[in-house]
Formats: C-alpha cells, structure tokens, sequence
C-alpha cells in the first residue's frame, strides 16, 4: 500500500471516529429524555482494491446512524399500552359508577326504599291518622326523587365521558397527522445520506406519537424500507403509503343522552373495539354506565307498576269526584294491551263505586276487561270509555292527550277495588305514583294535593288497612317484570353485579400495568443509554482518532523525507 492510499485511509478514520464521538455525544445529551432511543454507528469494513497481484484493505467506512430498537418488542408495547390504558378507563368508570350508587350510604336506593316501607308499617298499625298518610308520601317522593337524582347524576356522568372521548378522537386524529408529517421528514432526512441524528431525533419523536396513539386506540405498525411507518387499527388504515385517515363523530341519541358514535373518516367503517382509552370509554358510557341506567328504570318500573297496581284497587278516606289518567294512548281505538302502554292491561274486569254521600250508599258495577284475543272484540279506550259511561251517576272522557277522565255528579264519589286485570294502573287511575322510569317517576299529584286518597283500605272505614298490608309486602314479591326476582334481590343482584364488575376490571388492570412495566424494562435494556458505556465508546474513538491522527503525522514526516533525498 502506498503512503497516498494509506493517507486516506488514515483521513477516512478521522472522520469515521469523529461520527462516533458525535453519536455517543448525542446519547449522553439524552440520556434522561423521555422516550429517547439509543444511537449507534454503524460501522464495516471498506472495499479493497488489487494492485501488483496483491489484495489491499482500505480501513473502515460508515454505513449510517441507526437506532437500536426492537420493532416486535414495540409492537407488543402497543399492544400493552392498549390493554393497560383501556383497563383504567374501565376502573375509573365503575369507580364513577359506584360513587353515584353509594350503597351502604344514608341515601342509597335500598335505604330509601326500606324507608317507605317502613313508612306505610305506620299507616298499617293506625290508618285512621292523616298524618301517617302524609309520611307515607313524603318517603315515596324522596324514593321517587333519589330516583331522579340518580339518574341525573348517570347521565351527566355519561355526558362527561363524551366530552372526553371528543378529546380522544381530537387528540388521536392530531397524533395521526404529526406521525404522517414526521414520516415525510424522516424518508427526506435519510434518502439524503444524512450521517448526523437528525433522522435518529425524529424517529424518537415519531416512536412517542406511536406510544400515545397505542394508549388511545389500538394499533398495529409496519415500517417500509424507505423509513415510513403504516399504521393498522383492526382491519382499517390510519396511515398507508402517505395517505390518511381520521376518526369522526356522529352524535345520536342513546338513552335520552346524546352521545357521539365513531367512524373512520374515508372508509366510513365503524369504530367497534374495547381495547385502548378510546374503545374503553365508549364501553363504559354505553355498557357500564348506560347498562346501570337501564337496570335503574327496569327497577323503577317495577316500583312504579307494582306499588300502582295494589293501589288502583284500595280505597282511601274519601273518594275522587273527577280522576283523569296519567298514562296516556296514542291510538284510543286500539286494544288495551296492543296500545304500548307501560305496564299491559290483561283479561280481567274492576270495580266501580259510586258513593252518594248524601244517603251513604254504594252502587258496584264490576266492568269487564275482554282482552282475550277471541272474536276480534277486545277492549279499546274508546270501549272503555263507553262502557264506563253508562254507569249512572258517571261521566267518562277520554281527553286530546289520549288519557282517560272520570267525573261523578254533584253528590256522588268515585272508588274503586278488586282491579284484576291492572286496566287501572296502567291508565294511571287512582294511581300512588305516576311517570314511566327513572327520569320522571313521582308520587301521583292527585295524592299530593289529598292525601285522604291514599288507597290504605279496600273500603271498610277508616280503621281499614288491607291495602296498606300489600303495599308493604310488595318489596319482597317476585315480579314477571324482573324476570322473578323481588325488588331486593334484583338491586341485590345489580349491586353485587358492579362489585365484582369492578374488583375485575381492578386486577386485569394490575396485570396489564405489571406486563406493561416489564416490557417498558426490557425497552430501556434494548434502547435505552448507559453513561458508562457510552462514556467507555467515546474513549475508544478519542484514542482511535489519535492513533489516525499519528498515523498522518507520521505520513507527513516521510513526505518530507522523501521530498528532501
């Protein structure tokens, strides 16, 4: 090898040593910066040339700067971030959920609901005092209004989620953007041949968007060979080949609460997963919170129809002079139990008294409910209607808003027993509460404004307290409603349900954080810096480079030699 040959070899090490110091440089610099991966240079043996029959080597030359990263083990860090993240959206939600439920609180459902019954025990040991009656009322309103409280606090709760999953969608379709744009910067940085960090800075960058975005949604990623990254989440793109893809929202109703349904931006596919932030917050508004809400009012109709149906056939201290309907129909002409009414009329038949305070007597007309299917002949509101009005000394009407009115003349009252086929309550006649669920239930206005219509009795004075005795066992009946399960049992069941929900979700939780932590360890092993090594490499290139650097100094010294002969 001549000297020319071996100066530039000589010169080509200078530089290659000077990269070093500058990449290990770099490392130190970042040591503590977040999400920062390790750079290394990478280094090969230059092309030899023959020369007089001999095979010459031409030292070392740099191929580039490459990040030491682990692209399975990253894949499998998004997927953690995934599940861990999603996992305590899950947590935080029944956490929520739980502190709107308050069981075992002074004002939780199950108390409210003992304090009536134990409210209506009162009327039951002396019916005759109006006060006891006026109790009784007061602890269904509070019943009725916890119920409404609860509710309330549900859907604001559901509402507060859609505000954050909006930030989600917002902050997702952000990420999306800057990961394309840091794409295009990174295929232009190394396409030029760059032998500095610039590209190794911004693929750091890029690879915490990557983080973020596996927290939000789930995501798969595939790096082409030009540098770029195409991002997967289930079968459809978010980015592919330079092109880009958006969450959008559609906002419709659920549950009386507007909320806001995800779509991909070009494909229009919907935005269907549990999995990440994102999918785990629309379970939990949707599942948990929402499936609460549909157990609140499948429990507060059953209080509703249960407590209206012993009710429509007692008798209070005095009788109605005019009762219209809570419930209304909005085809009067159909049958009874074909009219969509909450609770559904069956065959079966009530009575009617009509009571002439002036003489103290009592006319009974028991009015037949034909609702059994046969010859085409069952009972509508109009039917009823009519029927109604040909019992003397009554009027019955039926008003624009399809509810049922009943007027006595001037002397007579209007009462009511033995309903078999629950026509009543679920017309909303003589009636303890009115409303359909949880948003409206409230005890009966025609009560409130008279409580000497609370149906205690069924029509033996004052001291009577039958009616009162059922209405006090109805906490403990199964109901069809409930699928069987008496009251206690089913928010028994719903309680125990989100319980165990929650202590599950807590644990998978845990779990997903444990992996999580450990992969984010094994990470730092793979990408992260050391400052004793990185300090050991830079003290190699110094004297690398001072080796090189004597050796041109020595090249130098036999030019002058030479050129001095």
């Amino acid at each position: 090898m001549g000297l020319n040959a071996s100066l530039y070899t000589a010169g080509r090490s200078l530089e290659m040593y000077s990269a070093g110091i500058q990449v290990a440089g770099q490392n130190v610099a970042n040591a503590n910066t977040p999400g920062y991966v390790r750079e290394d240079l990478q280094v090969g043996t230059a092309a030899p040339y023959k020369q007089n029959g001999l095979l010459f080597g031409t030292g070392a030359t740099i191929h580039g700067i490459r990040q030491q990263l682990d692209y399975h083990l990253e894949q499998q860090i998004h997927a953690a971030n995934a599940d861990s993240s999603g996992a305590a959206a899950r947590v935080d939600g029944y956490a929520h959920l739980q502190l709107i439920l308050g069981e075992l609180s002074s004002g939780d459902l199950s108390s409210q609901l003992n304090a009536f019954t134990a409210a209506m025990q009162e009327v039951i040991n002396q019916p005759e005092l109006l006060a006891n009656r006026q109790f009784v009322l007061q602890q269904g309103e509070q019943m009725a209004k916890s119920l409404n409280s609860m509710r309330t606090q549900l859907d604001r709760a559901r509402d507060s989620v859609t505000v954050s999953i909006n930030g989600l969608v917002e902050e997702a379709n952000s990420l999306i953007d800057e990961i394309a744009t840091l794409n295009t910067r990174i295929v232009r940085a190394e396409s030029g041949g760059l032998l500095g960090s610039d590209a190794g800075g911004l693929r750091s960058q890029r690879l915490s968007a990557l983080n973020r975005l596996s927290e939000i949604v789930p995501i798969r990623t595939n790096e082409q060979p030009n540098g770029m990254i195409d991002i997967f989440s289930g079968t459809e793109f978010l980015i592919i080949n330079g092109n880009t893809q958006h969450l959008e929202s559609r906002v419709i109703p659920d549950r009386g609460v507007p909320v806001n349904h995800l779509v991909f931006s070009k494909t229009q596919a919907v935005f269907e997963t549990s999995v990440g932030e994102l999918g785990a917050s629309m379970e939990v508004r949707d599942n948990v919170l929402g499936g609460f809400a549909d157990d609140l009012d499948l429990y507060t109709q059953a209080i509703i129809q249960e407590v209206n149906r012993i009710h429509a056939s007692g008798e209070g201290l005095e009788g109605y002079q005019s009762v219209t309907g809570t419930y209304r129909m909005e085809d009067t002409s159909v049958a009874l139990n074909q009219a969509g009414l909450a609770a559904t009329p069956q065959h079966g038949s009530f009575e009617v008294k009509i009571y002439d305070k002036n003489t103290g007597t009592t006319q009974t007309t028991l009015v037949e409910i034909d609702l059994d299917g046969l010859n085409g002949d069952d009972m509508s509101l109009d039917d009823l209607r009519a029927s109604l009005n040909g019992i003397a000394n009554l009027s019955a009407s039926v008003d624009v808003r399809g509810r049922l009115s009943l007027t006595a003349d001037s002397g007579y009252e209007i009462r009511f027993s033995n309903d078999t086929s629950g026509t009543l309550a679920a017309l909303g006649i003589n009636t303890f509460f009115q409303g359909d669920d949880s948003n409206n239930i409230a005890v009966n206005q025609t009560l409130k404004a008279n409580p000497n219509l609370f149906a205690a009795g069924q029509g033996d004075g004052p001291g009577d307290n039958s009616n009162a005795k059922l209405m006090a066992k109805f906490i403990d009946s199964p109901l069809e409603l409930l699928g069987g399960a008496s009251l206690d049992q089913f928010y028994e069941g719903v309680t125990t349900r989100i319980a165990s929900g929650a202590a599950a979700e807590t644990a998978l939780h845990e779990g997903y954080t444990s992996f999580q932590d450990t992969l984010a360890g094994l990470r730092l092993q793979r990408s992260g810096v050391s400052l004793d090594e990185e300090a050991i490499k830079i003290m190699e290139y110094q004297q690398g480079y001072a080796a090189a650097a004597r050796i041109i100094s020595t090249i130098d010294e036999l030019y002058s030699v030479l050129l001095n002969i």
